[in-house]
């Protein structure tokens, strides 16, 4: 049996690995024995898993930077503090204790022949948390690969260790579409040879790597990465891999294997503004809940439900902006150009880059509020466009 108090205090702050590299064993010992855990924080970060319900908030305070998975029903129901600040500058309150990390529960995978048990898919924020951190509580999955991560542990490492065999939380399959894929091909023009790639969370991003066929000599450099990224790398297309963690499927996984092309790396290096400042031709790929004619993007939340981020779509917007050849993407499909935004101004129009939908591209940069409004209108729903230019 686990028995999570002989390593945890009550009121501990506890870190847990995310999206596909939640601990699911020990996230659910984690609610089954929140009773004899009161007031312990507990900090999210994505959650396919959906392990941590309302009810569990009765004696575990909850937070996160999204609301993305079965986070939304956690804000939904008033639970989940939602820190809305740029993903650069997560690690930075791990280390101030801004974000407690008194204990860290990871999934790892099992050792390789030197006894180094790798971080499986995702590095991210857990390597400060690893740093700062009075206890580490692992997770060894047989079904996580041995990848290339930037923090090796050892078993010393482990005040406890539990061992599983089952797949990793996925995320929700949501292929692009008839309408993801023509805005994949008219997003492919904006990127050139020789470029670095970012790529948000979603299917519209993944779904750019499919058009990039032709294209020679990219690199990614993001903050996550899907199973997009096997037919480029497979086909010579890129050559290599800095992310901070995998979203994907067991293709994915079992390709970065000991891949030594796919390196997953902290956000402190993945998302730091000096790192990004030194890349040329930055393309930075993402997507968004809206969009107004002012060139305002809201990646947060739709019809006051909380199921996007803030996350590093700042940090890398910013970047791809002022990149020698480089541009940041939005895409967007195009009934989702709206009048006025319903939600939080997460990128402001001061960043506003290239917006693309179904219907084409409307290049923003450097143009007026009117031309913005024009360029947005002319790559709206059709249907829509009369209403929109209407509205005040």
């Amino acid at each position: 049996m686990i028995d999570l108090a002989s390593v945890v205090r009550p009121g501990d702050g506890i870190v847990i690995g995310q999206g596909c590299a939640e601990p699911q064993t020990l996230t659910e010992a984690l609610v089954a024995q929140r009773q004899a855990l009161a007031g312990c924080r507990v900090f999210l970060g994505v959650n396919y898993s959906g392990t941590v319900q309302p009810a569990h908030a009765d004696q575990l305070s909850l937070s996160s930077y999204c609301g993305i998975g079965h986070n939304r029903a956690l804000s939904d129901a008033g639970v989940l503090e939602i820190l809305r600040v740029p993903y650069s500058g997560l690690g930075a309150m791990i280390r101030a204790g801004e974000i407690r990390a008194d204990v860290v529960f990871v999934q790892v995978s099992p050792p390789n022949s030197r006894g180094e048990y790798s971080l499986g898919l995702a590095a991210d924020y857990l390597v400060p948390a690893l740093e700062v951190c009075r206890t580490v509580v692992a997770e060894v999955n047989d079904q996580v690969p041995w990848t290339r991560t930037e923090r090796i542990l050892r078993r010393k490492d482990f005040s406890m260790l539990v061992e599983s065999s089952r797949s990793p939380a996925a995320a929700p399959s949501r292929p692009a579409g008839e309408i993801g894929a023509a805005i994949a091909r008219h997003a492919a023009a904006f990127i050139p040879d020789g470029a670095t790639l970012e790529f948000g969370i979603g299917a519209l991003p993944d779904s750019v790597c499919s058009v990039l066929t032709n294209h020679k000599n990219l690199r990614i450099h993001s903050g996550t990465v899907g199973d997009g990224i096997i037919g480029l790398m497979q086909n010579g297309n890129a050559s290599s891999v800095d992310c901070a963690m995998l979203i994907g499927t067991a293709k994915l996984f079992e390709f970065a294997r000991d891949n030594p092309a796919i390196r997953l790396r902290s956000c402190e290096y993945t998302h730091d503004p000096a790192v990004l400042g030194a890349l040329e031709r930055f393309v930075a790929v993402n997507s968004a809940v809206e969009i107004d004619l002012a060139g305002d993007v809201n990646s947060e939340s739709a019809k006051g439900s909380y199921l996007g981020a803030l996350g590093g779509a700042p940090d890398f917007i910013h970047a791809a902006n002022r990149s020698p050849g480089g541009a940041s993407l939005i895409l967007i499909p195009a009934a989702r150009i709206v009048a006025r935004l319903s939600g939080p101004v997460s990128t402001p129009s001061s960043e506003a880059g290239v917006v693309i939908t179904e219907h084409g591209a409307a290049d923003l940069r450097g143009c007026a509020p009117p031309e913005r409004a024009k360029r947005l209108l002319r790559v709206a729903a059709p249907g829509l466009r009369d209403t929109l230019e209407k509205r005040p």
